[in-house]
C-alpha cells in the first residue's frame, strides 16, 4: 500500500500544490490530501476540518507537508500525528512534492528522506542578471 500524503499550508497553497500534482501525476492525486488553512480560523477548526481531509487514506502511513514551521498550518498538522504512523516535513515546495509523490511506494521513514532531500535540492540560485548580461557582452563581441 502507498504512503498517504497530506499538504497542510496557508490558504491557497496546499490546492495549488495538489493541482500541480494533478497535473504531473493526474494517475496518483487521489492519494494527496489538500488542507488550506484558513485566515483566523480556530486552530481547532482547522484540524477538524484536516482529519475529515484525511478520512479517504485511511490507516495508511502519512506523510505531512506544511509550509512554515511554527505557524497555524504546522501546528494542526502536528495535531495530526497523534495514533498515527506519519512523518512531518515543513517548508513543502513543489520539488519536494513530486519527489515525495515519485517515491511514494517506499517505506515512510525513505519517502521522508527522500521528499526533504528533493525540497533541498529544489532550491538554488541558476543565475544572476549580471552573468546574464556578461554573456550578452560576450555574445556580441563574436558577432
Amino acid at each position: 500500500m502507498n504512503n498517504g500524503i497530506a499538504i497542510i499550508a496557508h490558504a491557497p497553497l496546499a490546492s495549488a500544490l495538489r493541482e500541480c500534482v494533478a497535473h504531473v501525476f493526474a494517475d496518483r492525486v487521489a492519494s494527496v490530501v489538500a488542507v488550506d488553512v484558513q485566515p483566523d480560523a480556530p486552530v481547532a477548526q482547522s484540524v477538524a476540518q484536516a482529519r475529515l481531509a484525511l478520512r479517504p487514506l485511511g490507516d495508511a502511513p502519512l506523510l505531512l507537508l506544511t509550509d512554515v514551521l511554527g505557524a497555524t498550518p504546522s501546528n494542526v498538522a502536528r495535531e495530526l500525528l497523534a495514533g498515527r504512523t506519519a512523518h512531518l516535513l515543513a517548508g513543502v515546495n513543489l520539488p519536494m512534492l513530486l519527489r515525495a509523490i515519485t517515491y511514494q511506494h517506499e517505506p515512510l521513514a525513505e519517502l521522508a528522506a527522500r521528499a526533504l532531500q528533493g525540497g533541498t535540492r529544489g532550491v538554488l540560485q541558476v543565475t544572476t542578471s549580471a552573468e546574464i548580461e556578461l554573456a550578452d557582452v560576450k555574445q556580441g563581441c563574436k558577432e
